[in-house]
């Protein structure tokens, strides 16, 4: 990491809420890696490596009229990237319920208690789609259950799942910081029952499971859902995220193709986490 060499944005947001969470969710999702709130909007932070100049035409809130975002970028030297985090990384509660929390924060009085350190990885539970995942899991049984984390990210969602009583979890991420800080955070939180691999849905062909989670972007939910479906035993339930209100009807119409049938929906800031039956 030494050798690295990073490009930074500076993001001015106004009004800062919701379209703060929502342009770093959009900006994950995109290769950006670590993030910075100010007190005027954000900065975010994408090795050069896996930068190119058309990096944000996928940003959708950029062109949102409801939020006025300028930006300006640099290469910049090479950052503490741990001590950044510590000093703007909160503990987040979810449902009065789930806390997920650095090692350095008060141990809370939830009834799960989650100690991740996220580093570059994505899902803090800070963002939407994590926080709304966090909720599906809380509201389904996982007792026994066989479950597939699909861009585990952290592996927030495969630590929770086991904490519910899951007792077969693969947690698959193609990111490699994401596998490495899976496996720490994994082993932070004393999970037995957990298997990280990085990868993708390749990975997948002859596994199956009772529950799928899969917060990832809209096209690879898409591209991959006939995958998710065959992996999913008769009667399992999948848990998607990653994607806009406005996108439901064309995740919606892929599950059904394949035999997955509607169930429930959860929306925040325009975000939506949906959950299907087979």
């Amino acid at each position: 990491m030494s050798n690295t060499i990073y490009i930074g944005y500076t993001f001015k947001v106004t009004p800062l809420q919701p379209a703060t969470e929502i342009l770093i969710a959009e900006l994950g999702f995109a290769g950006f890696e670590s993030f910075v709130e100010t007190e005027d909007g954000v900065t975010a932070y994408i090795q050069k490596d896996e930068w190119h100049s058309n990096i944000l035409e996928d940003i959708q809130i950029l062109n949102s009229d409801e939020f006025e975002i300028t930006f300006t970028f640099e290469e910049i030297e090479q950052t503490n990237w741990n001590a950044e985090w510590e000093k703007n990384f909160n503990p987040i509660t979810v449902d009065d319920l789930v806390t997920v929390r650095a090692p350095f924060h008060e141990k809370p009085n939830t009834v799960y208690d989650i100690i991740i350190e996220p580093k570059m990885s994505f899902g803090t539970g800070h963002h939407e789609t994590t926080h709304m995942m966090i909720q599906h899991i809380l509201n389904h049984d996982f007792s026994g259950k066989s479950v597939l984390d699909m861009g585990c990210g952290t592996g927030v969602l495969a630590i929770l799942a086991e904490m519910k009583g899951a007792k077969a979890i693969d947690a698959i991420d193609y990111d490699n910081w994401c596998y490495l800080n899976s496996l720490e955070n994994v082993e932070r939180n004393q999970c037995q029952h957990i298997s990280v691999f990085e990868g993708d849905a390749s990975l997948l062909p002859g596994r199956h499971y009772d529950i799928v989670i899969a917060n990832i972007n809209r096209n690879i939910l898409i591209q991959d859902m006939e995958t998710y479906a065959n992996t999913l035993k008769d009667g399992g339930i999948l848990f998607l995220s990653g994607f806009y209100k406005d996108d439901i009807s064309i995740i919606e119409d892929q599950c059904n193709r394949f035999g997955l049938q509607y169930v429930q929906t959860l929306e925040r800031n325009n975000w939506v986490a949906l959950k299907f039956k087979k």
